[in-house]
């Protein structure tokens, strides 16, 4: 009966081969690919805090308004 140190040692190693199997899988994007997806997402973050910026500068000035009233 193996030790508990021996069966989770096992199981490391086990794991990290399992890891290794599943990486080979992976579809691993080109350098093309991953400067366009890339620029997609810093341009989608830019345009959302622009509106983000927008919609609470715009609540901000109404919110002043009625406040002030």
């Amino acid at each position: 009966m193996p030790t508990e140190a021996k069966a989770e040692k096992i199981g490391i190693v086990a794991s990290i081969g399992e890891t290794r199997k599943e990486l080979r899988k992976v579809h691993w994007p080109k350098k093309k690919e991953l400067v366009n997806y890339t620029t997609i997402v810093i341009a989608s973050v830019l345009v959302v805090s622009l509106l983000i910026y927008l919609i609470d500068s715009g609540l901000g000035f109404i919110v002043g308004k009625v406040v002030s009233n």
